[in-house]
């Protein structure tokens, strides 16, 4: 059966946008609506007859509306498979009339949890009839259209569907259930029970906007999901005033710049560049504009075709200083009209406002997929403050060297392991990520910063008199040394390591400050 047309609808929806217009569209054209509580009362307060669910079932609704939809009379109208003849004699024994269409959207499950509802509030908004209405419309579909979108109302306004409809409302319609269903069973597991792993992990995503040209490479197909039901603001949610459609490497690229930047969002004017996933150059200034200068600075090679974060509305001056070379993304909570208009006349650069940073220290967890599973973990949301460095040298830091010493920690947490961080005076002077051992990166970082004074004129590195992070201990005095060698005079470090008595005392024969994190910042 291809075209169906609709003689009785049921609709039953909690959010009510667009039920009215629908409503009306479908009594326009002859259809009989029948309608359960607060949707029957929208109805008839817009001048429309409907039929209560009651009358259809012969039962009240009840217990403070659990039961009402729950009924041989609703289902059978659903299930019934037209054109069989078992199906159509039980539909006539039992005066069960046939239903063509259902229109439901579910209890706000996950709103009522997201503004901190109490239990039995949240209890109390776990849908029960609407989905099994949906899952008994959307396995007859063959026979029955089950919306649950209000974006799909104009389809079926006109009093008839397709099977080609149908079959994607169904499709739909499971969807939703599905998500719903994991929604609450995550909250109990995770939220009720107290369960940070649960037995089986329920992941309810919806795929944001088309799906993207490609992935990391041409040949790899790929697409954005965001977490269904209210969720935190990020990349994903952030407004795009401008600029091609996000791919998949800026969208990566872009949350590496906005899970640093957020670090600094109660600190002074900040400017975080990436590039590859990897911060490039980080520094706080007294203005946004000095502090892009300072970032862009320390390796104004890798700068280009960047993505660049910023933790203040940014204003003219910081503007002109981004659009003097070639940048793929800006990220800022906001953006004022000067700003706006400069970024307009580079067409191909995204800026995206994302309002307020999110906050570092939240919960959550993060997952990547291995072969044969995935692997799930919660957030490295450790923050270290100043009471909880342990000094293990005998010369004590100063207070600069402690504030270079948090300012390169914050920063190495976000570079890719192994990583060396050299900051001075609020701005990073060296950055070594990802390499296979330490020292590389000690060397890889010091590099950088004697070639980035070479390009700027300096006299020297910005490595002299710098503090040195590392994201995990130093297994041998070498890579020490090589940040020694660097000019550092402060290292900052988690210690752990069988070795570390060798460290400290190489870090003693040198003259350092060395504070220890007992917090490691592997990123892989």
């Amino acid at each position: 059966m291809d075209q169906v047309s609709i003689k009785r609808a049921l609709l039953s929806v909690s959010d009510k946008t667009g039920i009215v217009e629908l409503a009306q569209a479908l009594a326009a054209q002859g259809v009989e609506l029948v309608s359960t509580g607060g949707t029957a009362q929208a109805l008839r307060a817009a001048g429309l007859e409907v039929r209560d669910i009651s009358d259809l079932t012969g039962f009240p609704e009840m217990m403070d509306g659990r039961v009402k939809t729950l009924h041989p009379n609703v289902h059978g109208g659903l299930l019934a498979i037209r054109g069989n003849a078992d199906h159509e004699a039980s539909m006539a024994e039992h005066a069960i009339a046939p239903i063509d269409l259902v229109v439901v959207n579910l209890y706000p499950f996950a709103e009522t949890v997201a503004r901190g509802a109490d239990r039995d509030t949240i209890i109390e908004n776990i849908d029960i009839g609407g989905p099994s209405m949906v899952r008994s419309a959307a396995k007859n579909h063959e026979s029955v259209a089950i919306v649950t979108d209000p974006a799909d109302y104009p389809l079926v306004s006109g009093g008839t569907t397709t099977l080609a409809q149908r079959r994607k409302f169904a499709a739909k319609a499971y969807a939703a259930t599905a998500t719903y269903d994991s929604m609450i069973a995550s909250w109990f597991a995770m939220a009720d029970q107290g369960e940070a792993f649960p037995e089986t992990l329920h992941l309810a995503l919806r795929r944001g906007g088309e799906p993207l040209r490609y992935g990391e490479n041409p040949h790899q197909s790929a697409a954005f999901y965001a977490h269904a039901g209210p969720t935190a603001r990020g990349i994903g949610q952030a407004e795009q005033l401008q600029g091609k459609a996000l791919s998949y490497n800026n969208y990566n690229d872009a949350d590496a710049a906005l899970e640093l930047i957020s670090e600094f969002r109660d600190g002074p004017p900040t400017v975080v560049i990436v590039k590859h996933a990897n911060p490039c150059g980080v520094a706080s200034a007294d203005t946004l504009a000095e502090a892009y200068a300072a970032a862009f600075a320390c390796d104004t090679v890798s700068a280009f075709g960047g993505i660049i974060a910023v933790n203040r509305p940014l204003d003219r001056a910081t503007a002109e200083a981004i659009t003097g070379i070639f940048t793929e993304v800006v990220v800022a909570p906001d953006a004022d009209a000067d700003a706006r208009a400069l970024f307009a006349a580079k067409k191909n650069l995204r800026l995206l406002l994302t309002g307020d940073l999110p906050n570092p220290a939240r919960p959550g967890m993060t997952a990547k997929s291995i072969t044969g599973g995935w692997l799930v973990q919660g957030r490295d949301n450790g923050i270290l403050t100043r009471d909880a460095l342990k000094v293990v040298t005998k010369r004590q830091p100063t207070e600069q060297e402690l504030a270079d010493c948090l300012f390169a920690w914050t920063v190495a947490k976000h570079v890719k392991s192994n990583a060396i961080v050299y900051a001075s005076g609020g701005s990073t002077a060296g950055i070594g990520a990802g390499q296979m051992n330490r020292l590389e990166s000690a060397r890889i970082a010091a590099w950088k910063a004697r070639d980035a004074a070479e390009k700027a004129g300096w006299a020297q590195p910005r490595t002299i008199g710098s503090a040195v992070a590392s994201d995990a201990f130093f297994p041998f005095a070498d890579g020490l040394l090589a940040a020694v060698e660097a000019g550092a005079t402060a290292v900052i470090q988690p210690g752990g390591s069988i070795r570390d008595e060798d460290v400290i005392a190489a870090a003693d024969e040198a003259g350092l400050a060395m504070v220890f994190t007992g917090m490691r910042h592997f990123r892989h």
